[in-house]
């Protein structure tokens, strides 16, 4: 199986052994506290879970910026994107050394995590100009309706550095029991399978025929032993389909049109960044922790808008991540959609003597609404089985 990033084993940091977990759940409560941000609380999950590895925890200022501007912290090591916890105040832990976080998406606010915060410059203020920088870098926009931006840039301008503990998954192993999964838990049930070439499919949708059959061909192309459907958990933006409702939808096409044994469905706990680019790159970085030994990248991957071209998160592999970064490698994908010449679907980039007439194709506005109306999809964009789960849930809104 392919290696973690930057060891031989991954480094999860959250802290299995039930009764050492239960003390410092007791130390926790008399430590002084944070009401840490949705974001800061979804890497706390992605650190734990072994998806970061080998990250000890939140980055400091100069880490973050040198993250945004090359894609490696200041002692060389490679990651795509800033990992930091923000915070607007500071007077509740001023003079601790160790401090709990408190999860902001769970009732009660319960700890999720303590961390170490007595080293030297632990907590720094992030200027304008340098939130400016991370922002420009990350998103390659400032544009405050870019729904990363906007949430990157509420989140307050006080870094708060250090290795932590994490202490539990949030609302994710407790909503999404059957289907949110740690690195550590996927590689050993890839292990237990005996796949040796996985690829990844990531999705924050429910999974349309073109999807399926997307999956389908990069397994056949790879020759691979198998598929990992990882879907997103977190925090969406407005608008976008629940994640049980695309669970149900994903749960039963596999069900119903992928091989036994051939396909296992995951989900992790993360908030979409919509990055685009680097999104793309810090997507290939925690499947390759994962364990997956290939990663499907298609149209706009992460995107949102108009912000990014159609294919920067495939180039952004050729120009901007250092050579021997990654392991894991790219299957670079087109839209895909059924060909009304050839009777199947297709990658369009694949199918010459083709109009855009020639296809398929259905905007995401035009989808919602014939579900709002209780219409199908045509056969040749959705399951009928997949659009039953949908139908089912734009009318109950």
């Amino acid at each position: 199986m392919i290696k973690p990033i930057g060891s031989d084993q991954l480094v999860p940091l959250f802290v299995d052994n039930q009764s050492e977990r239960e003390s410092l759940l007791q130390e926790a409560n008399q430590l002084p506290s944070l009401l840490v941000s949705s974001a800061t609380a979804a890497n706390a999950v992605m650190l734990g879970g072994g998806y970061f590895s080998p990250l000890p925890g939140y980055m400091n200022r100069a880490d973050a910026i040198n993250v945004a501007e090359t894609m490696h912290t200041t002692d060389g090591r490679f990651f795509p994107v800033p990992v930091l916890n923000l915070v607007p105040e500071l007077a509740e832990i001023k003079g601790a050394e160790r401090i709990a976080l408190r999860d902001p998406n769970v009732e009660g606010n319960p700890v999720i995590a303590i961390q170490q915060v007595k080293q030297v410059n632990a907590i720094e203020v992030v200027s304008d100009e340098q939130m400016a920088t991370m922002t420009a870098k990350v998103y390659r926009t400032d544009d405050s309706q870019h729904p990363g931006v906007a949430a990157f840039n509420s989140q307050g301008r006080h870094a708060i550095s250090g290795p932590i503990e994490v202490l539990n998954f949030s609302y994710f192993d407790t909503e999404f029991a059957n289907t949110f999964r740690t690195a550590v838990q996927i590689r050993d049930a890839i292990e237990q399978l005996g796949w040796e070439r996985v690829v990844a499919f990531q999705t924050r949708n429910p999974m349309h025929l073109a999807h399926e059959e997307l999956c389908h061909m990069a397994m056949d192309r790879l020759n691979c032993d198998g598929l990992v459907i990882h879907m997103l958990l977190g925090k969406l933006k407005p608008g976008d389909i629940p994640a049980d409702v695309r669970d149900n939808a994903i749960r039963t096409m596999v069900e119903l049109y992928f091989a036994e044994n051939s396909a296992i469905v995951t989900g992790y706990g993360f908030d979409m960044l919509y990055a685009g680019p680097r999104e793309a790159v810090l997507h290939a970085y925690f499947r390759q922790n994962m364990g997956a030994s290939h990663f499907i990248i298609g149209r706009d991957h992460a995107g949102v808008g108009d912000y990014y071209g159609a294919f920067d998160a495939q180039t952004i592999f050729d120009e901007e991540v250092p050579a021997g970064a990654l392991e894991i490698e790219i299957f670079r994908a087109d839209h895909t959609a059924w060909s009304k010449k050839l009777n199947r679907v297709v990658m369009m980039n694949e199918a010459p003597n083709h109009s855009k007439e020639d296809f398929v194709l259905l905007s995401g506005t035009r989808v919602r609404e014939m579900l709002s109306e209780g219409c199908a999809p045509p056969k040749e964009f959705s399951r009928p089985e997949v659009a039953e789960i949908l139908i089912n849930y734009y009318q109950s809104l």
